[in-house]
């Protein structure tokens, strides 16, 4: 295998230096029907091996279109597999980087059991192990599954292809009416891709993600020293409720928030951020999209979507899965009312309250602006097994605001007596105080004050244990 391959030279780019240590490196094919060449196929175009990233031990596997166009095949699968078996057995996370034509046609059967091979250790070794797959080049047809059974998505903007049915084999489409293999496409419409840059810049953002996850699901979550002030006041964070992805940036530690999911339903914020130097996965509600500096560019509704809903269950199942804790930054209105969202919103929101409440991890909720109806209690609340809310002074928490409320309970009557009992309904039924005082807030906490209460609250919740009924697994 020549040392200059794109192969190896991405391995080298997303290790540490000097630290790979490629194995099964003499591996070739050994089928030779259908005129397949018998001459030599390095490493059976897949580089296999295992380093560090930032002192993390890591396996990784790496693609390489210049050997019989990287196609996956009875060996090039062996490969694989065997460092599946190998991450399992150490507890260390795997990095693919697929770059690949695909299924081995010359070798048929064989190839696509080599497929099955793969899915199966991938499925294995869900929540057991941290899985992120890379996107370089081709990805399509069956190997379109290798992305989609790990848990982080990365994906080259210009030029890599994502896809199970190539764009031109769609009815009615064609790739210049929409290029469905696209990274936009695949990160903004189908929220399969966590991460969309550059080749350079992508393999520095898995650094930086590795450093957030434990290794396995025994670890717990990763700790390292905190170098900021755990009691920082942040005023700041009170304009914030709408684009809560800056909130959580401004609670941060050293202000470093990292967004997965970003193109995707963007009216839910998921992410993992440190705090006290311990991980933290973060769902929040947004309704506003700010820009660089600050301004208002966009407007959302303050409403739970199908879409959004999905976004964040699979999150705190993963965290959940490797004991990573969870805060949530409240902020909803109810749910998003047109027919095409109501074809999926219950099912999509009750996916997200079966993973709030499944979730033994600690969990703690922060309501920054609403919390209304059943969208509010489905938002990691009190109900559904939050261990600590707390609220900011002007939380509203409640079935319904009081404008409306009091235009159902005094139907008929003048304006001046619906504002009245508006305001009237609003002090008594909606107000954080009022929550707090029947202890579905556990405490109001000015907004400046966040970061040190959520701090203080995560560092109770440590040793948290919680036990669920036996099952095999739920059904939601």
């Amino acid at each position: 295998m020549s040392t200059t391959s794109k192969a190896i030279q991405r391995i080298a780019a997303l290790l540490d230096d000097n630290s790979f240590v490629e194995i099964g490196a003499l591996v070739t094919a050994r089928a030779t029907d259908f005129n397949m060449k018998p001459d030599e196929t390095p490493s059976d175009g897949c580089v296999t091996g295992y380093g560090v990233i930032s002192g993390k031990p890591v396996y990784v596997y790496s693609q390489d279109a210049s050997v019989l166009n990287g196609t996956v095949g009875e060996m090039h699968a062996k490969k694989i597999t065997a460092l599946y078996d190998l991450a399992m057995k150490t507890g260390a996370p795997v990095v693919g980087l697929v770059d690949s034509a695909g299924l081995r046609l010359q070798e048929a059967t064989d190839a696509l059991q080599a497929f099955g091979s793969i899915y199966g250790k991938q499925a294995a070794a869900s929540g057991v192990i941290p899985q992120i797959t890379a996107v370089l080049g081709t990805c399509g047809g069956g190997l379109a599954l290798f992305p989609t059974l790990t848990d982080f998505t990365f994906m080259e903007e210009k030029n890599a292809r994502l896809f199970v049915n190539a764009p031109n084999a769609l009815d009615g489409n064609v790739v210049t009416k929409c290029d469905s293999a696209s990274a936009t496409f695949q990160s903004e419409e189908s929220g399969i891709v966590d991460v969309v840059a550059d080749e350079m810049t992508l393999l520095g953002k898995i650094r930086e993600l590795v450093g957030y996850l434990p290794s396995n699901n025994n670890e717990g979550s990763d700790v390292v020293d905190c170098q900021d002030d755990l009691n920082r006041v942040n005023p700041e964070i009170e304009g914030c409720v709408g684009d809560t992805s800056i909130a959580l940036s401004i609670l941060a530690d050293n202000n470093d928030f990292f967004e997965v999911k970003a193109g995707y339903a963007r009216d839910m914020v998921v992410g993992f951020l440190k705090l006290d130097g311990v991980t933290v996965g973060a769902i929040a509600n947004r309704c506003e999209i700010c820009d660089e500096e600050g301004k208002v560019v966009e407007k959302l509704d303050a409403v739970l979507t199908s879409q959004g809903c999905d976004k964040a269950a699979d999150f705190v199942n993963f965290c959940d899965a490797f004991d990573i804790p969870v805060l949530t930054l409240t902020n909803v209105k109810g749910y998003k009312a047109t027919l095409y969202s109501e074809k999926g919103i219950a099912k999509a929101a009750a996916r997200l309250t079966y993973a709030f409440a499944n979730a033994t991890v600690p969990k703690v909720n922060v309501v920054l602006g609403s919390a209304m109806g059943t969208a509010g209690i489905a938002m990691n609340s009190k109900a559904i097994g939050a261990d600590l809310v707390f609220a900011w002074p002007k939380a509203q928490i409640g079935t319904m605001e009081g404008r409306l409320a009091a235009k159902i309970l005094y139907e008929g009557q003048g304006a001046d007596v619906i504002n009245e009992k508006a305001a009237q309904y609003d002090a008594l039924q909606v107000s954080a105080g009022s929550a707090a005082r029947r202890g579905y807030v556990d405490r109001i906490v000015e907004a400046a004050d966040t970061r040190k209460y959520v701090i203080s609250a995560f560092e109770m919740l440590f040793t948290k244990s919680e036990d669920r009924p036996v099952k095999k697994h739920g059904t939601v």
